[in-house]
């Protein structure tokens, strides 16, 4: 993975695939920047390689073809599941990526207390994982992150395990902190609802081997209202992306 200047660009794809040594290929030719301050939302099939894209921008996996261009080493990466350890407080937790990164002791406690209150967290410090409920476990993961305050944000398909009403007022929590923030996201889901009202742009895959069949930017204002997830333009637009996902996957 090397790095680049290209005008406001974080992250560049350039005719990337993967080929596991299985056989099975994942990508196939996939072009695709992010953009200091841009939040782009990959929706596809199940199988089609979204979270192999991630795992690539993240140095975790190796491209077999194409490149991966990179204009930073501040990355947050935040899981499908919270992976917080047990035995650790909510503080505690959010200190663990500072601490492996031999952050100083009162730094990272100030970061991780600044983090906590950023993701409304403050008054749970104490608290263990398993004394949270789900979405304030995702809320830990995403303040552990945001201690290292990354350029560029990788999310997996974060809110994927949650019920409806959690899962949207954490989009509204993210929104917030990406006005807050401005890092850029790449952000996997399977939800097209979501994908329109966080994204600056959403990405549609094709079935495996996956591949870009067509990109969307999205027109509401940031900050956004979450009153326009009840508009006739965002069901216009879910029902364009649903389409060309249904038709990528053919």
């Amino acid at each position: 993975m090397t790095a680049t200047s290209i005008d406001t660009q974080l992250l560049r794809f350039s005719d990337v695939a993967m080929t596991f040594p299985n056989g099975t290929t994942a990508l196939e030719g996939v072009d695709l920047t992010v953009d200091r301050g841009e939040f782009v939302t990959v929706v596809g099939p199940s199988g089609c390689g979204k979270s192999t894209l991630l795992r690539i921008a993240s140095g975790l996996e190796s491209a077999t073809e194409g490149g991966v261009e990179l204009d930073t080493d501040r990355i947050g990466y935040v899981f499908q599941d919270a992976t917080l350890l047990p035995w650790r407080s909510v503080q505690a937790n959010v200190e663990l990526l500072a601490e492996l990164h031999k952050v100083p002791k009162a730094q990272r406690t100030e970061a991780a207390k600044a983090a906590i209150d950023l993701v409304g967290l403050t008054g749970f410090e104490k608290n263990l994982p398993r004394e949270l409920s789900g979405g304030m476990r995702m809320r830990t993961s995403l303040a552990r992150s945001l201690t290292l305050d990354p350029e560029l944000f990788l999310f997996d398909e974060p809110f994927g395990a949650l019920d409806e009403i959690t899962r949207e007022r954490l989009q509204d929590e993210l929104l917030r902190i990406f006005v807050e923030k401005r890092f850029a996201g790449l952000f996997i889901t399977h939800s097209v609802s979501e994908a329109v009202y966080i994204s600056t742009k959403v990405v549609v895959m094709s079935g495996r081997p996956g591949h870009i069949v067509d990109t969307f930017d999205i027109p509401f204002p940031m900050p956004r209202d979450p009153e326009v997830r009840f508009t006739a333009e965002f069901a216009e637009l879910t029902g364009k992306i649903s389409h060309a996902l249904r038709e990528g996957h053919r």
